[in-house]
């Protein structure tokens, strides 16, 4: 019995100790080594709901042992437990009130940060903003420079310093477009065109991925996002001018079909091949649809006449705004 009490002890450390070898690796986690302004931003928010959330979890853990502690059972003492109080108001005010207090902060803190941190909201710099699109393939990233005219495959590089607005759509199921230490997520459907903006603090390579599961190898949709300096962009961009072969029509056709890729280039690709990507899940008179039928019947409309869907001008239209109060939208 003597060694039973010393071994539950000890036991009782094991979650202590688990927790602290597990919280070792949150070095390593790329959320909390942010690199851009919207990132930064959002890590302030994650250390202001944690900090609020630990006013409430650290006394209740401690009471939670104390309380344990203070009233287990002790050989040496048989006679029943007879409390001396049954209710306390200043005690219901304090576990009742403290919590909700904290629930109001946290949901004010929140609801200010989602507006600061809009997705579609342009950023703030002396320098002009550059334009990449993407597309969510099965299970690749394609991204297309529409200033430079060029396209890359699972690989995405812009100048550090500089607004990027990412319009983004899906030509395969939905998935989530992430750089985790330049933002946050956000998600890719088939005939919607949304928009993200972020910024690269300084020179770096970060992780890219989809953060949205879809399909047999999702997990190897990741990409290399490079933030470079503008003169090191510049001649990155007339390198693959100079040194790769055009996407065509048909190219991208093969590009699409379900499979992973490597890294891949294009000194050129078809002009208005994001639009078409987004119009081609639309259906006259009934809005756009995402992938099904819509897409199969719009397949084989695009097969006949290429012409029908290049015929609408989606660059300035953001439809993350409009889509959802659209009667014509179709899920």
């Amino acid at each position: 019995m003597k060694y039973k009490g010393w071994f539950l002890r000890a036991a009782a450390f094991l979650p202590l100790a688990l927790m602290t070898f597990l919280l070792s690796g949150c070095a390593d986690v790329v959320v909390l080594n942010p690199k851009g302004e919207i990132a930064k931003h959002q890590l302030d928010l994650i250390y202001i709901t944690t900090g609020l959330c630990l006013i409430i979890i650290v006394p209740v853990l401690i009471l939670t042992f104390w309380i344990a502690w203070k009233y287990r059972v002790k050989s040496k003492k048989k006679e029943a437990y007879q409390p001396e109080w049954d209710h306390s108001t200043k005690l219901e005010a304090v576990w009742w009130g403290v919590p909700i207090l904290i629930i109001l902060l946290i949901a004010i803190v929140t609801v200010q940060y989602s507006y600061k941190l809009e997705p579609s909201k342009a950023l703030a710099s002396d320098n002009k903003p550059i334009t990449i699109q993407v597309v969510a393939l099965d299970w690749k990233w394609l991204f297309l420079y529409p200033e430079q005219g060029i396209a890359t495959v699972n690989y995405v590089q812009f100048p550090e310093k500089v607004p990027v607005q990412f319009q983004l759509t899906a030509d395969a199921p939905m998935n989530s477009f992430w750089i985790p230490q330049l933002g946050g997520q956000i998600y890719t459907m088939s005939g919607m065109a949304m928009k993200l903006h972020l910024i690269a603090d300084e020179p770096g390579d970060y992780f890219g991925t989809g953060a949205n599961f879809s399909g047999e190898y999702f997990g190897k949709m990741t990409f290399n996002a490079k933030a470079t300096s503008q003169a090191d962009f510049d001649k990155w961009v007339q390198d693959v001018k100079q040194s790769y072969p055009a996407m065509s029509q048909e190219g991208y056709n093969e590009l699409a079909q379900p499979a992973t890729s490597l890294v891949r280039s294009f000194s050129a690709f078809p002009n208005g091949m994001f639009d078409n990507i987004v119009n081609k899940y639309v259906v006259a008179g009934e809005g756009h649809h995402h992938g099904g039928e819509a897409a199969s019947s719009q397949n084989d409309a695009a097969a006949k006449d290429d012409q029908d869907t290049s015929k609408t001008d989606m660059s300035g239209i953001d439809m993350s705004d409009a889509g959802h109060s659209d009667a014509a939208h179709q899920h």
